[in-house]
C-alpha cells in the first residue's frame, strides 16, 4: 500500500511518467485495468510503477524457484589441530583436510591453545601456513589464520584442481599400465614350429 502522498510514476512500458499524487497515479493505472506498485519506497519520492501485479508476482516467485535451484549448498567440515601436533598426527589430519577438500568442501582449521600456549600465537600461525602449503594444489586460503580468544581459525576452500587432480592421474597410471602391459591380442607370438623333414621311406626289396 502506498502511503505517500506523491510518487515518482513509472509506466507501464518503463516510460517516465514524473511526480503525481498518488491517488492520480492510482486512477491512472485502474484506468488501464493494471495495479499501482512501489518498487523503490526508500527513493524520495518513492517510486511506483504500473503493472499486472499477479503477473509480477508469478514472475517474481520463478526467479526466486530459479535461483534455489542454482544454488549451491556450501559444505564446511572442520579439523582441529594442537600447536605442538606430532608428525604423525599431523600427516593424518592433513590427509583429512585434503580429502574434504577434494570433496569440494571448505575447511575451517582451528588451532586450540592450553595454558601458557597463547603467549605464542605465531607457533599456531606458522602450524596454519604450513598446512595451507601442504595442500595447496587443491587448497587455496580463504580467510588467513585468525586469533579468536583461546583458538586461531584459518578458512580453506576448493581449488579448481580439487577433486579433480586424482581422478586424471589415477586415469594416467591406468593407461600408463596398459602400454606397458601387453593385452590378451598384443601378446609376442611365439615362434612357429619349423616344419619337419619327412623321414626317408624305406625301400623294400
Amino acid at each position: 500500500m502506498i502511503r505517500a502522498p506523491k510518487v515518482r510514476l513509472i509506466g507501464e512500458n518503463g516510460e517516465q511518467l514524473g511526480i503525481k499524487e498518488s491517488d492520480e497515479a492510482r486512477e491512472y493505472a485502474w484506468g488501464k485495468n493494471l495495479d499501482l506498485v512501489e518498487v523503490a519506497a526508500q527513493a524520495d519520492p518513492p517510486v511506483a510503477k504500473v503493472m499486472d501485479y499477479g503477473k509480477y508476482r508469478y514472475e517474481q516467485e520463478q526467479k526466486a524457484k530459479l535461483a534455489r535451484k542454482h544454488q549451491v549448498s556450501i559444505n564446511v567440515k572442520e579439523i582441529k589441530l594442537r600447536p605442538k601436533i606430532g608428525i604423525h598426527d599431523y600427516n593424518t589430519k592433513k590427509n583429512h583436510v585434503a580429502r574434504f577438500l577434494n570433496q569440494r568442501a571448505k575447511v575451517k582449521v582451528t588451532i586450540m591453545f592450553r595454558g601458557r600456549e597463547t603467549t605464542h600465537p605465531e607457533r599456531g600461525r606458522d602450524l596454519l601456513m604450513r598446512l595451507a602449503e601442504d595442500v595447496k594444489e587443491i587448497g587455496q586460503v580463504e580467510s588467513p589464520p585468525l586469533l579468536d580468544g583461546r583458538n586461531m581459525v584459518m578458512m580453506l576452500g576448493p581449488t579448481k584442481n580439487a577433486g579433480v587432480k586424482r581422478e586424471d592421474a589415477k586415469a594416467e597410471e591406468t593407461q600408463r599400465s596398459e602400454e606397458t602391459v601387453p593385452g590378451d591380442g598384443e601378446r609376442e607370438a611365439a615362434p612357429a614350429p619349423r616344419d619337419e623333414e619327412p623321414l626317408p621311406r624305406e625301400e623294400v626289396g
